[in-house]
């Protein structure tokens, strides 16, 4: 659609002149659709097979397994939280440069009181495999996002934090296992010192960066069971499965399109794979809920929307609007999703819908028929 058509849908929705521009520029479309895969889901990346052989090793050893198998591969889970941590000699060394955390009297480990609530899994996802790790204790979840995502310093983690991506991991072992298959090639083959092959190495990271999720069994976006009228138990394995595939989801737009943002596109679009995933059906009133609209047009302030205002932050008319055009978007998403063939979605169809809402504007889906035009847009991509 134009932007004539998106600024007259402000404009009807009540935006003045400055807040169509501060939305448009918001709700601008940055997926790249120059290289999309003739193929979907996509195929796994290479870093899939080093985990799902940490997995399977995992698996093996019991109770606990999880956390003792990558405590040997993942330097942080070797070093305690502590302030400063980061800036010593020994987390550097380990972190940074790859020696081997056992030769570091530093590395006392990482404490957690259960490592028994620790699993390792790969999760299939339009995007491919994916290594997840589930947290069930918020005590361990809270250390590992530490350890894992702010380098063992005591960052504190909002209690409304359920899951982390981490993206361009570097892994040392991954690294070292080169090394080895690189040092056992005859001689002639190995084309200089092993400084040369590390330069090398250095300009393919698709042979020493991972992704992988951390998730915790909290309530999904802080909402209580009963407010969707469910027992607590029911709720956390349902929470589980959202915040899965809500990460998936990410994992697939930034994969598949090059971004990932704190942006409304982006958390209709993983809220939608999360539940398609979870329940096998997008919720309007479960999405808006989520984000603190459930009584729209009163937006709760403890609600997921304050998140996603932007940088800069929308000013307060501009986000009263975008409110509006979140429980339109919600609805047409509902109605789309509802028209697609009955049953449960394989990991090409659940792509398929990703993408055709990726197509688009939220201003566009938003729109009267906005339901009609995810349709053309998932055919067009069919």
């Amino acid at each position: 659609m134009t932007w004539e058509f998106q600024a007259a849908l402000l404009s009807r929705l009540g935006a003045t002149g400055v807040e169509c521009e501060e939305l448009l520029r918001y709700n601008e479309n940055v997926f790249d659709f120059g290289a999309l895969a003739p193929r979907l889901p996509l195929p796994d990346e290479p870093f899939v097979a080093t985990w799902e052989a940490w997995a399977a090793e995992a698996r093996g050893r019991g109770a606990g397994g999880a956390i003792a198998v990558l405590a040997e591969h993942l330097p942080q889970l070797r070093f305690p939280i502590r302030e400063g941590m980061s800036g010593t000699e020994a987390y550097q060394a380990a972190t940074r440069r790859g020696v081997p955390p056992a030769t570091l009297p530093a590395a006392t480990g990482l404490p957690l009181a259960r490592p028994e609530l620790v699993e390792l899994t790969l999760h299939a996802s339009p995007a491919g495999r994916i290594p997840v790790l589930t947290v069930r204790g918020r005590a361990e979840f809270v250390a590992l996002v530490q350890a894992l995502g702010h380098r063992n310093e005591p960052y504190p983690v909002p209690e409304s934090q359920g899951a982390l991506m981490l993206s361009g991991y570097n892994n040392w072992s991954r690294i070292a296992a080169h090394k080895r298959e690189w040092e056992a090639r005859p001689a002639a083959e190995r084309q200089g010192s092993w400084g040369e092959e590390f330069a090398r190495l250095q300009a393919r990271r698709e042979l020493y960066q991972d992704r992988f999720i951390l998730l915790s069994d909290g309530p999904y976006s802080a909402v209580p069971a009963a407010d969707l009228g469910l027992d607590d138990a029911s709720w956390r394995e349902l929470s589980l499965a959202l915040r899965r595939d809500h990460e998936c989801a990410h994992y697939f737009t930034r994969r598949l399109f090059g971004a990932m943002r704190n942006n409304l596109l982006d958390e209709l679009i993983a809220d939608y794979a999360g539940m398609v995933g979870a329940i096998g059906r997008f919720r309007a009133d479960w999405f808006l809920r989520f984000l603190g609209l459930e009584a729209f047009p009163r937006c709760r302030p403890d609600g997921r929307l304050t998140i996603y205002r932007g940088t800069p932050p929308l000013s307060e008319g501009a986000f009263r609007i975008l409110q509006g055009l979140t429980r339109e978007a919600a609805l047409n998403v509902e109605r789309f999703d509802a028209a697609l063939p009955p049953g449960p979605r394989s990991l090409a169809e659940r792509a398929l819908a990703l993408t055709a809402l990726a197509a688009l504007r939220l201003e566009d889906i938003a729109a009267p028929g906005g339901d009609e035009a995810l349709a053309r847009a998932y055919r067009q991509i069919r």
